[in-house]
């Protein structure tokens, strides 16, 4: 179900990559998603972009990098690569642009806990 007649990985599927690298992400910086929903917080996607470079196939491992490069102010930017796991080939690169919401719905400033870890994430 994940790829075409050509067995090439449909392209809808890396931004189900990108979501999986961010939700790691996360968990490895100390504060899961899961920590934001139970304090009301949510990170809507409202921009994404992918640059296609080399299809993935099927049965193909890959790799996803997944970065964070300056703390968010109104709004969160996530920047993704994805590489052929064997031979390090980059795949497709892209980025995620998410707001903070609360469970009203309305836009909510960064909590300072969570803005206070990504602080340390850039400081290591």
């Amino acid at each position: 179900a994940d790829t075409d007649q050509m067995g090439m990985v449909y392209h809808s599927k890396y931004l189900e990559w990108f979501e999986c690298g961010r939700t790691e992400l996360l968990r490895e910086i100390g504060y899961p998603y899961s920590r934001l929903e139970s304090e009301k917080i949510y990170l809507p996607v409202i921009e994404a972009m992918i640059k296609y470079r080399k299809p993935a196939q099927y049965d193909q491992l890959i790799t996803v990098v997944t970065h964070i490069k300056e703390i968010p102010k109104s709004k969160f930017k996530i920047d993704y690569k994805i590489y052929d796991n064997g031979k390090n080939v980059l795949l497709a690169e892209g980025y995620t642009v998410h707001s903070f919401i609360n469970d009203s719905k309305k836009p909510t400033r960064v909590p300072q806990k969570f803005r206070n870890t990504i602080e340390k994430y850039f400081n290591k």
